[in-house]
């Protein structure tokens, strides 16, 4: 049970139809961009907040707008977006194959001690929980080798440490997908397709 005072998040996650799926390139990223925004007005909406502007700055991150936090994911199949009263990252990826080089490059040995053998799916809960709090603090993978994972907490949730400042990140599995989003103090309630599925 939530406490009355606790407030809510709510990540919403879309599934991109057949049709636009096939396109490539300009076109298809266009289309994706312009998809998520539409989870976060989805977003926004469930939660009472006022639609965010969705500008942002020099760098690509997305600037707070009347007091609304705002981040958005796209990949070819899903998007997802969601908007907070407080600093928010969301992120999504499809389980599949990673080559043992990139894994390397994105978890250290200290994180590899944390979770024992790196399978998959794993990997790509730490990569979605690390984007999301780059996301957040809006430095992008140039901050990358200074994310770390600091706890495991469950199934559902982990610590990242980055910078200066633990992140509390919640996790949901859906269609062969890893969503992460920071939940903070927030109580999260994921808006999928469909029920949500745990693998």
């Amino acid at each position: 049970m939530v406490p009355k005072n606790r407030k809510y998040i709510y990540p919403v996650i879309l599934k991109v139809p057949q049709e636009k799926q096939a396109l490539s390139g300009r076109n298809q990223v266009r289309f994706l961009k312009k998809y998520a925004r539409q989870a976060v007005i989805a977003s926004a909406q469930k939660s009472g907040i006022d639609l965010p502007i969705f500008e942002k700055d020099n760098e690509g991150a997305p600037i707070p707008s009347n007091g609304a936090f705002w981040s958005l994911s796209h990949k070819p199949e899903y998007v997802a977006g969601v908007i907070s009263d407080s600093p928010v990252g969301i992120d999504v990826e499809r389980i599949r194959p990673v080559q043992s080089s990139l894994v390397s490059r994105v978890i250290d040995n200290e994180e590899r001690k944390l979770a024992g053998m790196i399978s998959d799916a794993l990997f790509y809960r730490f990569w979605t929980a690390k984007e999301a709090v780059l996301k957040a603090v809006g430095v992008g993978l140039k901050g990358l080798s200074q994310c770390k994972i600091h706890r495991i907490i469950d199934h559902t949730t982990l610590v990242v440490f980055y910078p200066q400042k633990y992140w509390m990140i919640e996790h949901a599995y859906y269609d062969n997908h890893v969503v992460s989003i920071i939940k903070e103090d927030h109580a999260v309630q994921w808006i999928f397709p469909v029920s949500v599925s745990y693998l």
